[in-house]
């Protein structure tokens, strides 16, 4: 017997793509019907709780419903996209009959000046720059870092798949996992800028590419503490001598405990404002005492050894640095937007 939910969670699903106009609109209807926050993905998580009788037949009706959705949408899609392209095309015309344009110095992407005073930042504390492959092994991407197969943490990071074994990396954190192989137990202070991927839709605050700035500590009597000055040395470096940061709890596979790190709005001064969405801070970061199940997998003896670790979205720095509106804006090339960066003669 179906499910009356889905099927109407499937009728409306047909006339929203169907009334779909623009490549906007029915990227709209995958957000709607498709995204983590779905009514559909709302749905999914029932499975767990009904009988074992009923399991199987209401999470087939839920793939079968969320695959045909899917197929519409990018059906749809595919048709959108090529009026579109026509449309576009009838309308473009070259006059070849237009004077040259004069070379004018460029700009430095905001995102590598961003990515270059972080880096500064953590050479002056000690740290030393760790590099690793962007295509990596499920082991060092997942398993050496407390996430076994299987195991709903890796919801958390879906990725794009060269095959069953290697994959394009989630987070810099495998640079980490082979960094502790290699150290054969002695202590780590390093940081791992570049770049990570998963599987997004993108737009203004998501990107299926991104990078960040991992750090690790592996040393005798590493605690909290440690974390909490190395992080709020780096805010005040970073955004200005006037920010503080705030520890809230929160859930990491590799850390335990783990934390959520904000900054409080430079915008308000953490009285509160439209930026901060009234809470007077921004996260900006996550972090936490490396898992002792981390620690052993990678050569270290849990009892002797401790260490804290954190990772930094360099995109999401910039963005609270400069105002920037759209994280699309870094990967676009519009020499418009580079301008603005442009060093004064």
């Amino acid at each position: 017997m179906k499910n009356e939910k889905l099927a109407q969670i499937l009728e409306q699903a047909k006339l929203d793509i169907e009334a779909s106009k623009t490549s906007e609109d029915i990227a709209n209807c995958r957000n709607k019907y498709l995204a983590k926050k779905s009514e559909l993905s709302a749905m999914s998580s029932l499975i767990g709780s009904l009988p074992p009788e009923e399991r199987k037949d209401f999470g087939a009706e839920v793939f079968q419903t969320k695959s045909q959705i899917s197929s519409l949408i990018e059906e749809k899609a595919k048709d959108l996209q090529a009026q579109e392209l026509a449309a576009k095309l009838a309308k473009e015309t070259i006059d070849i009959s237009l004077p040259g344009r004069s070379l004018t110095p460029g700009g430095k992407n905001p995102f590598h000046v961003v990515k270059d005073e972080m880096i500064d930042i953590f050479l002056g504390m000690g740290f030393t720059v760790a590099d690793g492959p962007e295509v990596e092994t499920d082991k060092y991407n997942f398993e050496l870092l407390n996430i076994p197969q299987d195991h709903p943490a890796r919801d958390m990071q879906d990725t794009f798949y060269i095959n069953d074994t290697e994959l394009l990396r989630t987070h810099t954190s495998p640079v980490q996992a082979h960094t502790m192989e290699k150290a054969v137990g002695k202590p780590i202070r390093i940081i791992c800028p570049g770049k990570t991927y998963r599987r997004d839709d993108d737009d203004a605050t998501h990107s299926h590419q991104f990078a960040q700035i991992e750090g690790l500590v592996v040393d005798k009597g590493i605690n909290i503490g440690h974390l909490k000055a190395t992080l709020e040395l780096f805010a005040k470096k970073m955004f200005g001598e006037k920010r503080e940061i705030r520890l809230r709890s929160s859930y990491f596979p590799f850390t335990e405990p783990s934390v959520e790190v904000d900054i409080n709005c430079a915008n308000c001064g953490g009285k509160g404002c439209n930026m901060c969405k009234g809470t007077g801070y921004i996260e900006i970061l996550g972090g936490g005492m490396v898992h002792p199940n981390v620690l052993t997998m990678n050569g270290y003896d849990a009892e002797e050894y401790s260490g804290f670790a954190f990772g930094i979205g360099i995109e999401r720095v910039a963005i609270l640095r400069y105002g920037i509106d759209d994280i699309r804006r870094f990967y676009q090339n519009d020499v418009r937007f580079l301008h603005q960066f442009r060093k004064k003669a």
